[in-house]
């Protein structure tokens, strides 16, 4: 059953594909891509001469203007087919996400501070509604948690199965319209209103009809309708040329209609002309299944042309936790001494820094949990006015905390603090680590080093982007010392210690200003500003409202590191389609070759040669190119949509590939296509 389902889901969206290439024949469909629309005017034309040779005498027979009209057809038909294709995914995704567009009844609070409301259907909400959700319930509407904390089921947005948690009051207060909450409850305030929900735009987004055009793929358009209408001028001169050559030599006969057409089509850049709306659609395409839902076509495109990228320290290059790394006891204090105190200290902190102080006193002692009733322990929870925490236990006083904290607490007691303590604790913070001290009644046992983590293959990723020419700068709170020592694990290009909202915005400036073009992530409201400045700008799903306003992405997984990916999909983009230009612009040779002697062979004997192919018949020459011009496009499909290796290259060492691999291959391909369709046509006796 698993496996004849998908199956049945391509065959389906084969055949709805194939209707929507017939419906895109629309005269207004066919427009808006001038080169196609060429073609679509000159298969008309065609049609019109098969008609006309039907009824009187013409100077091509008619099974041959006929199977040029058709194939003609075909072409349309082809590029059709390709942009229908690559709408097909955004289509059916869109279909999944209206699936969520459910009309629930909401319980909306009359007032504030009250548990008092009214039952009103979603639809009726307003912005500034204040909407109590309570579990098994589906979150009627887009907003900000204000009040509670809960686990929410996001599975119809993100595709995960593993709950998140959402409060308020942090940058994960964001709720999104259409999830459902599992436990507990939330009063959330309605910040969209119906039909302008994140699942809205998800769903605008998501389908490719709705995909507005780049600036890049404009300037694209425009050079091949250039192009297109340097060669009609061209192809309309050589009517009168050839008119002329048959007066003067009084032999021969000159080029007729169905030929030019033909040859207008085969000179026409038709293949990119046909591919290059569904290698955009196919890029956002990428993205969606990536999780990430891009709020325009431009902010695609701009990843692949990012020079400069803004990473978050937190959960982007290091793990997101400190953890403890090493004991560094006082003078006269062992180093198991030191670990069974910071153990016994650690033993009701649930934080993840108190966890592996725990871990780590495990490993190197082979430390484990007491028996609390036999010990009867009196636990300190931190307190951010000690800046400490720790535990009471047969009358001794086990603390842990801020260096300084601690000093002033052994001091308090008549002890003093050691200068090999005071040294480690200098030594840690100037090697990026944090240091806590741990004492017991007025002695200092000793210094715990935590140290944020960095993500294993992080340091590699990065090496990668400097291969791209794309240089990564780090964005923490931490002092500077911290943030360098980190940023020399990482191997970033830089970094922006102590980070403000308003540094954040004005290094993406400084960095705009010299010609760059800069991506940043971000979750928090203060990130705001500094998302909306930059060019490509990834917005955490599980960040605040305000943070994916201010974005033109969302990353549905909420994962930092996922702005390395972004940019991989952006180049790959640009990549698909200059390769395939390429590729379609080589074409042309090829095509010359093959068409020009069978074009012009009754009017101009000489030119039989350059025909380098030895083709069967001027017939069966004119026809095979144009098949190969249909046919090529169909072959090309699946390359467009799933887009052109990137590797991570300097920009010299790209060119040469392309010039290599679709240069000379678009040189060779035509040759050996044109080649073969022609013996079939003449050894089946089909022409």
């Amino acid at each position: 059953m698993n496996t004849a389902k998908p199956a049945m889901t391509s065959m389906t969206s084969l055949r709805q594909a194939i209707i929507q290439a017939v419906i895109k024949l629309n005269p207004s469909t066919q427009i808006r891509n001038p080169v196609m629309f060429a073609v679509y005017v000159g298969s008309i034309f065609t049609t019109v001469l098969w008609i006309d040779s039907l009824i009187s005498p013409a100077e091509e027979s008619p099974g041959f203007i006929l199977s040029v009209s058709l194939w003609l057809w075909s072409t349309v038909l082809f590029a059709n087919f390709a942009e229908a294709i690559a709408e097909g995914h955004g289509k059916a995704q869109a279909a999944s996400l209206r699936k969520n567009q459910t009309t629930v009844i909401a319980r909306k609070l009359k007032h504030a501070g009250t548990r008092e409301f009214t039952e009103v259907p979603s639809t009726q909400l307003v912005v500034s509604d204040l909407v109590l959700i309570r579990a098994g319930e589906t979150i009627p509407a887009d907003g900000e948690v204000i009040e509670g904390v809960a686990s929410v089921d996001e599975s119809a947005i993100t595709g995960e199965s593993a709950p998140v948690v959402r409060e308020s009051g942090g940058d994960r207060s964001a709720v999104t319209g259409g999830t459902r909450i599992i436990s507990d409850w939330l009063i959330i305030e309605v910040k969209a209103l119906p039909g302008h929900s994140f699942i809205d735009r998800m769903i605008q987004m998501v389908e490719g009809a709705k995909r507005q055009k780049t600036p890049n793929e404009i300037a694209l358009a425009i050079l091949l309708s250039a192009l297109t209408l340097i060669f009609l001028l061209v192809v309309a001169t050589l009517l009168p040329f050839s008119q002329f050559g048959v007066h003067v030599s009084g032999a021969g006969r000159p080029i007729s209609l169905t030929v030019l057409v033909a040859l207008f089509v085969c000179l026409a850049p038709t293949t990119i002309g046909a591919l290059l709306s569904a290698i955009g659609i196919a890029g956002m395409n990428r993205l969606s299944q990536a999780n990430v839902i891009a709020m325009s076509g431009r902010a695609v495109e701009a990843a692949g042309d990012v020079d400069v990228l803004l990473l978050d320290k937190t959960g982007t290059i290091t793990l997101g936790n400190r953890q403890a790394t090493k004991f560094s006891p006082a003078p006269g204090v062992t180093e198991q001494e030191l670990a069974e105190a910071a153990h016994l200290s650690s033993m009701a902190d649930e934080t993840a820094e108190g966890r592996s102080i725990a871990v780590l006193a495990k490993r190197q002692f082979g430390l484990r949990g007491r028996d609390l009733e036999s010990i009867k322990p009196h636990f300190v929870p931190f307190s951010a006015r000690t800046r400490m925490s720790g535990v009471t236990v047969d009358g001794h006083e086990i603390r842990k905390g801020a260096a300084d904290a601690v000093a002033k607490h052994v001091q308090s007691q008549g002890g003093s603090y050691p200068e090999e303590s005071r040294r480690a604790v200098q030594e840690i913070s100037n090697a990026g680590g944090t240091p806590l001290v741990v004492s017991s009644d007025d002695r200092v046992l000793g210094v715990i080093e935590l140290k944020d983590i960095v993500k294993g293959g992080i340091r590699e990723r990065f090496a990668e982007l400097r291969q791209m020419g794309i240089r990564t700068v780090m964005i923490t709170g931490d002092n500077p010392l911290t943030a360098a020592a980190i940023a020399a694990e990482a191997g970033v290009d830089d970094f922006l210690a102590e980070a403000t909202p308003e540094a954040k915005l004005e290094m993406i400036r400084d960095y705009q200003k010299g010609g760059r073009l800069v991506a940043m992530t971000g979750d928090g409201t203060n990130d705001a500003p500094a998302l909306a400045q930059a060019d490509v700008a990834v917005a955490m799903n599980s960040g605040t409202q305000a943070a994916k306003e201010a974005g033109n992405m969302v990353d549905l997984d909420s994962n930092p590191t996922k702005l390395i990916e972004i940019v991989n999909i952006g180049k790959q983009l640009l990549m698909t389609r200059g390769s395939l230009t390429t590729f379609s612009i080589a074409n042309d040779v090829a095509k010359y070759f093959a068409i020009l002697p069978a074009a012009f062979a009754a009017t101009y004997p000489t030119l039989k040669v350059i025909d380098l192919m030895q083709l069967g018949s001027p017939s069966s020459a004119i026809l095979s190119a144009v098949i190969f011009n249909a046919v090529i496009i169909v072959v090309l499909i699946p390359l467009a949509l799933k887009g052109v290796r990137y590797r991570p290259v300097g920009a010299a060492q790209l060119l040469r590939n392309n010039l290599v691999i679709y240069g000379a291959g678009g040189l060779l391909v035509p040759f050996l296509g044109i080649k073969l369709i022609d013996l079939i046509l003449n050894s089946t006796g089909l022409l």
